[in-house]
């Protein structure tokens, strides 16, 4: 059987997201490089791609077998756990999987503004972010981070109990790649249960593997990288990810 194949760039959060599930349940995948927002032969707006995923975004996932293609991240993560039996991560307690699934939908507008208010004004110049809407996203990833605080993790290990599951995956991507040892762009230390989860996800399995690509890049507090550097990072996370498929 081929291997699953995944649209998209290593820097992007929703990718590693689903890059991260694959390899913590050791399923094999064929990661083709798709640069967000261009027209060109490998873009994400070039019409080849947009036929497979109308909306231009990345992630996509395309089963080699049957053709079936599929965007958004948290919709490929709960269609891989439901058809591959993946319990663990989204159990077949529907009460459970309801309340993750509400955090998915909870994550778009408030978790998600991690990368909107922080991370894209620095690394996407292009996109031109108005700085009202930079400070906007900022407030909500605040109160966010209080909702995860206070309520997900004041007594749970993870965001759902004493297990990882697809909320943490989804969470943690966009949160974890503020913290000092990658892009150090916003001071987490107010948020004890927050930093302290943070640190019990370095464990999981798959978390260095597909966070080459900000260790790579370093600290963007103060400089904002150049494209070319942005581009090194996502090709040496590429090669480390293929190491990483060889061995399962």
């Amino acid at each position: 059987m081929k291997p699953l194949i995944v649209y998209g760039v290593p820097f992007s959060q929703p990718v590693r997201a689903v890059l991260w599930l694959l390899l913590l349940k050791r399923m094999p995948f064929e990661l083709v490089l798709t640069n967000p927002g261009s027209k060109g032969d490998t873009g994400s707006r070039n019409p080849a791609y947009l036929a497979k995923n109308p909306s231009g975004t990345i992630p996509c996932i395309e089963e080699p077998e049957s053709g079936f293609t599929l965007g958004e991240a948290h919709a490929i993560m709960t269609y891989l756990a439901r058809t591959n039996g993946w319990t663990d991560v989204y159990p077949d307690d529907e009460r459970v999987r309801a309340k993750i699934d509400a955090y998915l939908h909870y994550h778009h507008r408030n978790i998600r503004e991690a990368s909107i208010g922080l991370v894209a004004p620095k690394i996407r110049k292009d996109l031109d972010i108005p700085e009202l809407i930079q400070m906007s996203a900022k407030r909500n990833l605040t109160g966010a981070l209080n909702t995860l605080e206070r309520s997900y993790l004041a007594d749970n290990k993870f965001l759902m109990g004493d297990s990882v599951t697809l909320a943490d995956l989804a969470a943690y991507v966009e949160i974890g790649q503020l913290q000092p040892q990658f892009t150090n762009v916003f001071d987490l230390t107010p948020f004890p249960n927050v930093v302290r989860w943070l640190n019990d996800m370095t464990q999981v399995e798959g978390h260095d593997d597909v966070h080459v690509v900000l260790k790579e890049l370093g600290d963007i507090s103060e400089t904002a990288p150049e494209m070319e550097a942005i581009k090194n990072a996502n090709k040496q996370a590429l090669r480390a990810l293929k190491v990483k498929l060889a061995t399962l």
